[in-house]
């Protein structure tokens, strides 16, 4: 298990500074149409006003729908590119990566066209490197075949956290996170929780059985200082 580990981000303050260059990371869904893999990814996005490129597939489209930009709460603009092939969806991240104007781009691909191969996403990481722009491939109802994506994560929804003021309402969402494989830091699981109103990811050891005792919110203050 990975050990506790915190993120902060303070809203208008920007991004927590961080040593490691942005770079492409795939996502594959725990369940197909989870929605836990937009939530994450949201929550992760540096925090600028530049807009984010996002393309999705028609399959991905049709199968999971289209991200609902007015309850994303998103300051920023969000670009959404509608496509038909997997491979006009990498073509389109690919360039996309050539501005250094964006915060971000996401792709989604679903399953595992032939396109989507170790060249394609060596291409995208290259480039998302190169330009210092993160890099997101949601790829749902796929197998995680040679990738070279620096990291790669199964994220699923696990039950809210305790909401402060109404006991049958849901209260912050939270994520599993498994961390499958990385070239830049020690894989692991966690539990994340997004705090909206401090505007703050956490990442927790996970708990197998039932719900996180209050002692781990103590925790986290503690650690995020």
């Amino acid at each position: 298990m990975g050990s506790l580990r915190v993120e902060k981000r303070l809203a208008g303050q920007g991004d927590q500074p961080d040593p490691l260059k942005h770079t492409l990371s795939e996502i594959f869904p725990a369940r197909v149409t989870d929605a836990a893999a937009v939530g994450y990814l949201l929550a992760r996005l540096p925090r600028t006003n530049a807009p984010v490129l996002w393309v999705q597939d028609r399959l991905s489209r049709r199968e999971s729908g289209r991200p609902y930009l007015a309850g994303m709460g998103a300051s920023r603009p969000i670009i959404m590119v509608n496509l038909s092939r997997a491979v006009d969806v990498l073509w389109a991240m690919e360039d996309g990566l050539r501005c250094r104007a964006l915060g971000a781009v996401v792709g989604e691909v679903w399953g595992d066209p032939p396109a989507l191969d170790f060249t394609a996403t060596k291409r995208l990481a290259l480039r998302s490197e190169a330009a210092d722009v993160p890099c997101w491939l949601i790829r749902r109802a796929a197998t995680a075949n040679l990738s070279a994506a620096r990291d790669r994560w199964r994220i699923g929804s696990v039950p809210s956290a305790a909401h402060p003021d109404d006991a049958q309402s849901p209260g912050p969402p939270r994520w599993a996170l498994d961390l499958f494989r990385s070239r830049r830091k020690k894989p692991g699981q966690w539990v994340a929780e997004y705090d909206r109103a401090a505007d703050r990811l956490y990442h927790v050891a996970p708990v197998r059985d039932g719900p996180l005792d209050a002692g781990d919110g103590a925790a986290r203050e503690r650690a995020a200082g």
